[in-house]
């Protein structure tokens, strides 16, 4: 029976529901214990991540972790499974990564998977009691009746530019600019803090199928409740004003996640426990400080034979010491290698090189003594892991959003040698062949004895201590964090006081009001 008093406030429960990518998902995942590691204080029951079979083995070792960290709280995050449907892909193919390693183009099935998944969403909120906030993908535009928090795992900057180039249309006017050395045409992206311009060669093209498509996806994330970003005010300052004074956009910057998680990524340094086999950190430690040169290029790139010896070649001119993880597609066979190249790395106890083929302790390997530099596809999470770590990068953006993070690193927070990636492509896409000298160049700027090098090592450094103080009690990130959960929790409150007017004007005869 309904009564007057005070109901009993119920405890948040905030919904999880991440791309199927590593790029999207380990964020998330970092992103769902860092909340629940908050809950005590906001009565955060758990967080749930809603996934599929195949991407929960991806992420069950963080929230495995967040558990056990966070033992003696009633605060959770657990995983809930829905089956990934029948849209003609090979069996265990539910991650867009899995998508390089097959010699047919299945993307177009893999979209109608994306779409596919509204049915079973819908019904695990149906079936589950009240969700407080839903933290979406940007990829998945629907939301029931509570609010919706988008995170499309990217900077607020990318976000900007993003929103500029569809708002504008800047592609269709477009111009020669003599700065531009090669004759291409620039794009000068509108209404920014900075000025941002890019080849149009960088950028997706508007006849692209997906340009509708995330046209579609911004509508929808204009309409949400906000956005979170795995970014920090101090890193993009101007971009957050302009994305919330500007744009009108609510958000909120709760990152970088990874440092406020247990899994920090302090973890990998020399004193600290390494991981199960990993011989890679051992390498590492018999390494001068500041003397190796990390190539990586995600879990989804993928390099042509011609491109694989160019970068070999480049770490052979360069003369560093260098870990190579060689992945995302990446030929097998080892033709492509120059002559001398194998040698480098022969003998594990004094090589001057470490090639990892397949998944690499990335976190750890940043954070270590050792490492002075790091080649990048410019993805936000091994930006954000650099800028975590202090680590100055050379940029080789791809596509996505990668051209847009490049212009952050290199002309904004001047952190970066671009490597002078021209084109945009799909994973699946042959790319420009970029020579050896440029991108040995690249690596002696960064990591030389000059003026240049000098100025970018130490505003990297900089960097680096203000993304951890971000997440410390006190700091902007953590208190971002708490905002958001105290807003959601008003917003439950005051649901319940609605909820008791209805019932109390029920039991006195009155209309409950719709």
């Amino acid at each position: 029976m309904a009564t007057r008093d005070e109901p009993r406030q119920q405890p948040l429960h905030i919904l999880f529901f991440p791309f199927f990518a590593a790029g999207h998902l380990i964020p998330v995942a970092d992103m769902a214990a860092l909340f629940a590691a908050r809950g005590a204080r906001c009565m955060l029951e758990y967080c749930t991540i809603l996934t599929t079979p195949v991407n929960a083995d991806t992420i069950r070792p963080a929230v495995d972790r967040a558990n056990l960290h966070g033992a003696d709280s009633t605060s959770a995050v657990e995983i809930s499974l829905m089956p990934f449907p029948d849209v003609g892909l090979p069996p265990g193919v539910e991650n867009v990564s899995a998508l390089t390693t097959l010699q047919v183009d299945y993307s177009a099935n893999y979209m109608q998977a994306v779409q596919l998944f509204r049915e079973p969403f819908c019904r695990f909120l149906a079936d589950n009691h009240p969700v407080d906030a839903v933290v979406s993908d940007s990829f998945f535009t629907w939301s029931a009746d509570v609010p919706r928090l988008v995170f499309f795992g990217s900077s607020v900057f990318a976000r900007s530019c993003n929103e500029s180039l569809l708002r504008n249309s800047p592609l269709e006017t477009t111009t020669t600019s003599p700065e531009d050395n090669d004759g291409g045409r620039l794009v000068s992206l509108p209404g920014l803090p900075h000025r941002v311009e890019l080849r149009q060669s960088q950028m997706m093209d508007p006849e692209d199928y997906l340009w509708e498509f995330f046209e579609s996806n911004n509508a929808a994330d204009q309409r949400s409740f906000g956005e979170v970003f795995n970014s920090f005010q101090e890193l993009e300052p101007n971009y957050v004003e302009h994305f919330r004074a500007t744009l009108g956009r609510r958000a909120w910057l709760v990152g970088p996640v990874a440092l406020g998680t247990m899994d920090t990524a302090a973890s990998g340094t020399k004193g600290n426990a390494l991981p199960p086999g990993d011989g890679c950190l051992r390498w590492l430690d018999t390494k001068p400080a500041g003397s190796v040169v990390y190539v990586s290029f995600g879990t989804i790139s993928s390099f042509s034979p011609a491109e694989l010896r160019e970068i070999a070649r480049s770490l052979v001119i360069s003369g560093r010491n260098f870990v190579w993880v060689i992945g995302g597609g990446a030929a097998i066979v080892d033709d492509w290698m120059p002559e001398g190249f194998a040698e480098l790395t022969a003998d594990v106890d004094n090589s001057r090189g470490f090639i990892i083929r397949g998944w690499a302790p990335q976190r750890h390997i940043l954070n270590h003594p050792a490492l002075g530099g790091f080649i990048t596809h410019c993805g936000w999470n091994s930006v954000l892991e650099a800028v975590s770590a202090g680590v100055p990068m050379v940029t080789w953006p791809r596509y996505a959003d990668q051209f847009f993070n490049e212009k952050l690193v290199v002309e904004v927070l001047k952190v970066g040698v671009s490597i002078g990636a021209k084109d945009y492509g799909s994973s699946l896409e042959a790319h420009e062949v970029i020579a050896s000298e440029l991108i040995a160049r690249s690596i002696t700027t960064l990591m030389g004895d000059n003026q240049e090098g000098d100025a970018i090592r130490k505003k990297a450094n900089e960097l680096g201590v203000k993304a951890r103080s971000a997440v410390e009690k006190g700091g902007s990130s953590y208190g971002d964090v708490g905002r958001l959960m105290d807003e959601l929790m008003a917003r439950r409150r005051r649901r319940c006081s609605v909820m008791l007017g209805e019932e109390v004007r029920a039991e006195d005869g009155a209309s409950p009001v719709s």
